[in-house]
């Protein structure tokens, strides 16, 4: 017969195995089960061709700080063109687009106090700065000197960052902002870009500070038709400025623009030199600038929102003899944003859209190309997901 001790060593070292058995087991299904929740499905440039494909890829871990959002609708921006093609010269594929996100909160980190389960929400175009540079600490985090992009951008531990144009993300709740009542998931989407980056300019630049000041808003697409909303929100006199008349009817009966002006009609353009207090150029493809100055009053200010390929001319001679000035806006801070959209809600400003589906977008991408949309593509992706998963 065994004495005790050997009895009770061979004992524990019997129950011992199946334990940690169990707990490796256990650990193993957990890992399992946490790869499965970070797989991930969109539609990816590959290259500069641009053409967009489905791609299985994973997203990170939801951390103490995160939100998890499944994604319901996802604008496409003119830039996620410019960028899936390469035409700025700092592209990175695989790329997913996409940074006008509405969705559903998933799940939150024990640290997030913003959100919950349930909540609908809007990730835009910045997912991460450094938070203690000037600009963080003045609700400037657009202009951080480390701003993290939604997408074609790499977080601090040099995971790739893909955009909307998926069935999900993961993002920090400091960038996470709350999608207001009453503003619809699909057409309030483009607002998370196009809206502020019409809206925070108006405030920065004073053209919100006295009503019935005149604006021009150069080109009506995204950007431009968003603007007018906006502008005749704040009170503004708005004038639209086009290349043609086609738009013409369109932007006074259905947007609200008071005026039109076209800069091939010479005699208009002629009647309208000094009458404007502020032009937005929205405008992304190659444009001569001059005739823009003209119609700027003295002290009046040329903003520019639109990013061409190439630089564009700046005519000295009207801004030294009209002390006029020319300056520039991306986007907006997290706080800005909110405030935007909480306007947008209150005045019942969206965007005009065309709803498509994840297998359009390559479709839509050449519309877009030939400025063939009035005046934003949304991409359907909740609805839209799963059919495309099952042809693959």
């Amino acid at each position: 017969m065994p004495h005790a001790c050997s009895f009770f060593t061979k004992t524990k070292k019997n129950t011992e195995k199946p334990i940690a058995h169990s707990q490796r087991e256990r650990r193993e299904k957990n890992m399992a089960k946490s790869q499965d929740q970070n797989k991930a499905f969109g539609w990816a440039a590959n290259d500069k061709s641009g053409v967009l494909s489905p791609f299985h890829f994973s997203r990170r871990e939801n951390g103490e700080n995160d939100v998890t959002v499944k994604i319901l609708f996802c604008g496409v921006c003119h830039s996620d063109l410019h960028t899936i093609k390469n035409d700025w010269g700092f592209s990175r594929y695989p790329i997913i687009p996409g940074h006008e996100i509405v969705g559903i909160a998933t799940k939150v980190g024990k640290n997030v106090t913003k959100f919950k389960e349930g909540d609908r929400v809007g990730v835009g175009v910045i997912i991460g700065s450094c938070q203690s540079c000037e600009s963080c600490n003045q609700d400037l985090e657009n202009y951080c000197p480390q701003l993290v992009y939604t997408y074609n951008s790499s977080s601090s531990d040099g995971t790739r960052n893909q955009g909307g144009y998926s069935d999900k993300i993961v993002v920090d709740q400091r960038f996470v902002l709350r999608f207001p009542d009453g503003l619809p998931s699909d057409s309030g989407a483009p607002l998370l870009c196009a809206g502020i980056t019409v809206y925070s300019p108006m405030k920065y630049y004073g053209m919100t500070e006295e009503k019935g000041k005149h604006l021009g808003v150069n080109g009506l697409g995204g950007l431009g038709h968003i603007a007018v909303k906006i502008g005749k929100a704040f009170g503004l006199k708005v004038t639209v400025i086009s290349r043609s008349s086609e738009k013409e009817s369109e932007a006074i009966d259905r947007l609200g623009a008071d005026s039109f002006l076209v800069t091939t009609d010479s005699q208009k353009m002629k009647d309208a030199i000094g009458t404007m207090d502020f032009v937005l150029d929205t405008v992304s493809a190659q444009h001569s600038l001059l005739p823009l100055f003209s119609l700027l009053k003295v002290n009046g200010k040329l903003v520019a929102l639109g990013l061409p390929e190439k630089p564009l001319e700046l005519p000295i001679f009207p801004l030294v003899l009209g002390r006029k000035m020319v300056g520039g806006s991306q986007i907006g801070g997290m706080k800005e944003t909110q405030e935007m959209l909480d306007f947008c809600a209150k005045h019942n400003i969206v965007a005009d859209i065309e709803l498509i589906k994840m297998s359009d977008i390559n479709s839509a991408m050449d519309r877009l190309t030939k400025s063939d949309v009035r005046y934003r593509f949304v991409i359907d992706v909740a609805n839209s997901i799963n059919s495309a998963l099952s042809h693959i």
